[in-house]
């Protein structure tokens, strides 16, 4: 069989992700036994960056499947400074049965798959977030906020998870709404595309009351650093959520965060601790979700 990778979405189809979905319900209400699905097999964690829910969520995932995950800083390996990118993925693909990355350069995970000739799972590149996203679809599912009714409206800046949002929504039918301030819109290429292929809808906006009008659903994410470390408050601090923002949506909106917030920026405590919030339980299923991919990926569906 050959190997499949999970860089982007632009290579899956709606039954392979819906599939992945099936093997995380099952994982998480114990109706499968996972003990074994990485039983004698490793997993190499790549980690170019700082990470506290990829990392925790991936390292127990693994372990809860029977395997043992080998946790590689960058301080480590070195990756296209001490070693190619090439040549990693090859070595490791001699030790190890999957390789998760979390690289700063989305090309440098594109790089991963191409050498290996094991399953290459993106945890998170400049560009895209699949995991983090396939979480949140999921937690969706799970609140039955999830389908061609449902309206999801993404607001700040168009980083890696407003992007994945749009790789999506050529798999799913669902209502898309991206917020951002002028000149913060997402990938402009992943946005056409998604606006062409689109089963559901996307629609992009710069008015964050009018965006979450009758919203189902109001996501939102950590805003951009200048060059100096500031947060560009003063272009995104209309696009906060909070209670005034929500007011405008409709009453049972769900909110969600992929985490970690900056409390009182993007996002006001009062929000995210509040009844609206189900961040905790997004971070909660990834750890559910990456099971299901792995376990995808290895042939168990």
């Amino acid at each position: 069989m050959m190997k499949k990778d999970l860089v982007s979405f632009a290579l899956w189809n709606t039954k392979e992700l819906s599939s992945v979905f099936m093997l995380a319900r099952r994982i998480k209400s114990g109706d499968l036994n996972d003990a074994s699905i990485l039983a004698r097999r490793s997993v190499a964690l790549i980690f170019e960056k700082e990470s506290l829910r990829t990392r925790v969520s991936f390292e127990v995932g693994v372990a809860q499947l029977g395997g043992h995950p080998i946790f590689l800083q960058q301080e480590t390996i070195g990756i296209a400074t001490r070693e190619s990118v090439h040549d990693i993925g090859a070595v490791l693909s001699r030790y190890n049965d999957i390789i998760v990355a979390r690289t700063v350069r989305h090309q440098t995970c594109v790089q991963l798959a191409e050498s290996a000739g094991i399953p290459v799972i993106n945890a998170m590149t400049d560009l895209l977030h699949p995991c983090q996203i396939l979480a949140d679809v999921f937690t969706l599912q799970e609140a039955g906020r999830f389908g061609p009714a449902q309206k999801i409206v993404y607001i700040g800046d168009g980083n890696n998870i407003a992007n994945s949002w749009l790789e999506l929504a050529e798999k799913f039918s669902f209502r898309l709404l991206l917020c951002c301030p002028p000149g913060y819109e997402p990938h402009p290429q992943i946005l056409e595309q998604a606006k062409a292929n689109a089963i559901g809808s996307v629609q992009l906006a710069h008015d964050p009351g009018g965006a979450v009008k009758d919203a189902d659903v109001i996501y939102t994410d950590v805003w951009p650093q200048a060059a100096g470390g500031s947060r560009l408050a003063h272009i995104f601090k209309p696009f906060q959520v909070n209670r005034n923002l929500l007011r405008d949506a409709k009453k049972d909106c769900l909110v969600m965060h992929r985490l970690p917030a900056n409390r009182g920026e993007e996002i006001t405590t009062d929000v995210l601790d509040g009844k609206h919030s189900i961040a905790l339980t997004q971070a909660e299923n990834r750890l559910h979700v990456q099971k299901g991919i792995m376990a995808f990926l290895l042939g168990q569906m």
